[in-house]
């Protein structure tokens, strides 16, 4: 019988890599996110390519919608093997310009939307002492800031503090929980001129990283499968940094 995984933030970037990958491993993937005709054509490829997939809209900042697709993926399915958190949101704001509102929709999402995913998920695993977690945090919530997104900075960072507490609270009930830190990666939210690097600077990025360039999508996707795997059954709470040696090879 196949395991199901549930990925949050799967329509794009990191999330559509992640949910081809699990897919060609034969997992049954729940695709999430806010942007349905991107989120219904991952599913639609996996599906294509042979593998199991459906596709649900879902924003991490509602607590109703969360709740209630766990429930209805565990009633279809018989429960949830994997959660991935991967939504997340990057804005570039001066602080002096980053409103409360500004502040609490990114924490919202990037930080108490992976809280929010893997809550009702918890019942279930524990009930069958068995499941793994998986969230999706940064560089830059590991070991860098980031200038006008300090609020990014924060939540990532948050993301670390949240795969540490909930490792130690859950591995006696048999969960696994860990982490993944990209570096640069060649996703939209990278491309975005208004808000990250922009192309020319994902490219001059690369003569910085002891690797010689930012990386892809479906380098994160391989190291998240193999930390849901059974490959990794004896690692929790670790935050896997994956960033082409950027974080050593700075002087």
């Amino acid at each position: 019988m196949s395991q199901t995984v549930l990925i949050t933030g799967a329509g794009i970037g990191i999330g559509r890599a992640t949910a081809k990958a699990f897919g060609k491993a034969g997992y049954r993937v729940v695709v999430t996110d806010i942007l349905a005709p991107e989120g219904a054509a991952v599913a639609g490829e996996i599906n294509a390519a042979g593998g199991s997939a459906e596709f649900h809209k879902l924003d991490v900042r509602s607590t109703a919608e969360a709740d209630a697709l766990v429930a209805s993926i565990e009633k279809a399915h018989g429960g949830i093997d994997v959660v991935v958190a991967n939504a997340g949101v990057a804005r570039k704001v001066p602080l002096d310009r980053l409103t409360d509102e500004a502040w609490d929709q990114t924490l919202e999402i990037d930080l108490k939307g992976v809280f929010r995913i893997i809550r009702p998920a918890l019942a279930g695993m524990k009930a069958r002492k068995a499941g793994a977690v998986v969230a999706v945090s940064s560089i830059m919530g590991v070991a860098y800031g980031w200038d006008e997104h300090v609020h990014y900075s924060a939540a990532k960072a948050g993301v670390v503090g949240l795969v540490r507490g909930l490792a130690v609270e859950l591995a006696k009930h048999g969960l696994r929980v860990n982490g993944v830190a990209p570096g640069y990666i060649r996703t939209a939210q990278l491309l975005s001129e208004e808000h990250s690097l922009g192309p020319a600077g994902a490219e001059k990025a690369g003569e910085f990283i002891p690797m010689g360039r930012i990386g892809e999508p479906e380098e994160i996707a391989d190291v998240i499968l193999f930390l849901a795997s059974h490959a990794a059954r004896y690692m929790t709470g670790q935050v896997v940094v994956v960033d082409g040696g950027l974080l050593v090879g700075r002087y």
